[in-house]
């Protein structure tokens, strides 16, 4: 199939490449550059780094994700879904400790393509991802409110948490600046009015414009980023961070939450982009080039970086269908960050908190988070809302954690309330022609029928199985199961000491592939005796009557 090959999608492309081909990816290209310069400043600011580093990794992770992708529009820089994870790195371990975790994180991507595991990422449940997407933007949303309102807090307030962030703004709100507010309120209602009057040039952009203007025009007192950061318009230059044994451990963690949560949002990223384009996404392929871009970003002075969706979806609408518009995309913000980085030193702290605003709420979901709440199974709903408060209330990595064991473990006791042994009851053969109907079953013969999977969870059902004095066969009619795991075959090895002890012979009908292999496997064939194991019903009660 052509998503499972090893491959970059560039090189497939290029085969039937042409002028009018590279003129669309030039337009989406550059359109797109407009739309991730001011969203990659403001989510480096977010992620506690500097506004340069947002752009260093729009592109260099951008190229290398472009063209070594295994997407056709895949545009990948840094991500909302990172800034809190970020910022908490930067906050404990530094510059250094983030470029470790994304070197880890970058390698790990890799490994994970190579073997193949793109497929994986379905099993994380949607719960899951829609919990810890609608947390995430909470958490971006109350991490803005400072800059939003021009909050001042006295020294070495800890802000590093989400629960710190609020407790600060709840503690200094009477040190509101109106002047900020004003300028985040324009910029906010620019980015939601505008879009409704022109879809080619980004609101973020013009809101940037109209925030220079009213600080700098006008000249209201309100922080921008050149008053908080030092801006360097320089290109990236290669930095390898020292380590030791003693930091991979101590980054270890981070790194494994940086590669999952990079390897399930650029693969969702490329399933969304795919039903857009209607095309076929190489997910391993995908997985290498998340690794490669993110350790080539934080080679040089960047933060981690995946697909991003909002901006793979302009580059489609904008009629990018191959990785040159990406590749396009990081070459023109090159362009910007040499000529015109020195400007962004002018942008206004409320305006990047606006933008950042619009991005919590685009990526939260809150319909989707509204309609499983109403639909969903009970189960569902606990997993959906536990993820979204953990992550907000501690971190992602406790929430998928939490979310994951909490996932497994009601999908379990589903499973085994679907799982049943039964004893059989006559029915009339026209209720059910397949039932044991007014079959002739010899009194010292007992039949009990399982149906569903057998594992851990409900394997005890098969320790409830019994028989009377006078009962010399029992019949295990196994065609309702798919499956069995170690557990269960333990417990039918049980089963038969019980029944060799009390003189019964066991008989098994109908066993299906899966768990017949097991009871190879386990020798317990031979231990019950091949003679015993039949195809179908009605020889299995016969064997039995022999008996």
């Amino acid at each position: 199939m052509e998503k499972d090959k090893m491959k970059p999608m560039l090189f497939t492309v290029l085969k039937g490449y042409n002028g009018k081909q590279f003129a669309s990816d030039l337009v989406a290209g550059i359109i797109v550059a407009i739309i991730a310069l001011p969203l990659s400043i403001a989510l480096a600011l977010a992620s506690g780094v500097g506004p340069e580093e947002g752009l260093y990794t729009a592109i260099v992770a951008g190229f290398i994700i472009s063209f070594l992708g295994g997407s056709r529009v895949q545009i990948a820089g840094p991500t909302a879904a990172f800034a809190t994870i970020v910022a908490g790195i930067v906050a404990t371990k530094g510059m250094e400790g983030l470029a470790l975790a994304t070197i880890f994180a970058g390698i790990i991507l890799i490994l994970m393509g190579v073997f193949r595991l793109g497929t994986l990422i379905k099993f994380i449940p949607y719960t899951i991802t829609t919990g810890f997407t609608a947390g995430i933007a909470v958490t971006i949303l109350i991490g803005q409110i400072k800059d939003f309102l021009g909050l001042t807090y006295p020294a070495g307030t800890a802000t590093v948490e989400t629960m710190e962030k609020v407790s600060a703004i709840v503690s200094n709100i009477g040190t509101i600046n109106l002047s900020a507010l004003l300028v985040g309120v324009v910029c906010l209602a620019i980015q939601i009015i505008w879009p409704k009057i022109n879809q080619k040039i980004p609101g973020s952009l013009l809101a940037v414009v109209a925030g220079i203007i009213m600080v700098k025009g006008i000249g209201l007192n309100v922080n921008t980023i050149g008053d908080l950061y030092e801006i360097k318009g320089a290109l990236p230059s290669l930095k390898i961070p020292a380590f030791s044994f003693a930091d991979i451990r101590a980054i270890a963690g981070d790194g494994f939450t940086i590669a999952i949560l990079a390897a399930i949002e650029s693969l969702l990223s490329c399933v969304v982009a795919d039903s857009m384009i209607d095309g076929h996404h190489r997910s391993n392929m995908e997985l290498v080039a998340q690794g490669a871009g993110n350790i080539g970003s934080a080679l040089f002075g960047g933060i981690p970086a995946t697909g991003a969706i909002a901006r793979t979806a302009a580059n489609i609408k904008n009629g990018g269908r191959t990785p040159i518009a990406g590749m396009i995309h990081a070459l023109c913000l090159v362009l910007v960050l040499v000529v015109l980085m020195p400007y962004a030193a002018l942008i206004p702290m409320p305006t990047i908190a606006a933008i950042l605003f619009m991005v919590a709420y685009n990526m939260c979901q809150w319909r989707t988070f509204v309609h499983l709440v109403k639909t969903a199974p009970k189960s569902d709903i606990i997993v959906l809302v536990t993820t979204f408060v953990l992550t907000i209330v501690f971190d992602l990595v406790v929430a998928i954690e939490v979310g994951m064991v909490l996932a497994c473990l009601l999908f379990m006791k589903r499973m085994s309330e679907e799982s049943r042994v039964h004893g059989w009851k006559y029915y009339d053969p026209e209720d059910d022609p397949d039932g044991p109907g007014l079959k002739d079953i010899p009194k010292h013969v007992r039949v009990y029928e399982i149906s569903g999977p057998m594992f851990f969870g409900d394997a005890d059902q098969i320790a409830q199985i019994s028989f009377k004095d006078f009962t010399r066969a029992l019949v295990i009619r196994m065609r309702g199961v798919p499956a069995i795991d170690a557990t269960a075959m333990h417990s039918f090895e049980q089963l038969y000491d019980k029944c060799k002890k009390n003189g019964v012979q066991l008989v098994f009908s109908h066993v299906n592939e899966q768990p017949m292999n097991t009871m190879e496997k386990d020798g317990f064939v031979d231990l019950v005796g091949r003679e015993n194991f039949k195809p179908h019903i009605d020889e299995a009660l016969k064997r039995a009557a022999q008996i």
